[in-house]
């Protein structure tokens, strides 16, 4: 058995919100060739180069939804650092993000499916969460971050 050398994974993703304070997420493609098929997760991806958390999640949910939204509109929530479950000893570190009144009319989404969902709905939809998705998630109810803003 071939083992494969450990890496380290860096990404950031963002909790977006609507208008009217509705979660927008992430349906991802019901593919195998990536991390969590069919599962629902943050618009976010892997940094690149030297790119900063922040630079990242703005090229991210640009890209995925052809929206953009300036650096400033995002307010960092937390960062999960772990063992990455997708590589033999692997590690991951993630930062999250919020940002709100995003308007879903004017997006085109690049990556998955658009769903909307109402903050209460975290705990009936916590089993279709990607593992990040369900910690920012957490993390941001945890913090009352939706009182905050």
């Amino acid at each position: 058995m071939i083992v494969p050398k450990a890496r380290h994974r860096t990404i950031a993703a963002a909790v977006i919100f609507d208008g009217w304070g509705r979660l927008l997420l992430q349906l991802r493609d019901d593919i195998p060739t990536i991390r969590y098929p069919g599962k629902l997760g943050l618009f976010g991806g892997h940094r690149q180069g030297d790119e900063t958390p922040l630079e990242c999640v703005v090229r991210e949910v640009h890209e995925e939804l052809t929206y953009y939204i300036p650096p400033g509109r995002f307010r960092f929530l937390a960062t999960r650092e772990d063992v990455d479950s997708e590589v033999i000893g692997g590690t991951m570190r993630a930062d999250f993000f919020v940002v709100r009144d995003v308007p879903t009319h004017e997006l085109a989404i690049t990556e998955g499916t658009l769903v909307v969902a109402a903050l209460r709905e975290v705990g009936a939809i916590d089993h279709k969460l990607t593992p990040n998705a369900r910690f920012a998630l957490k993390a941001f109810l945890r913090l009352g971050r939706g009182k905050l803003f």
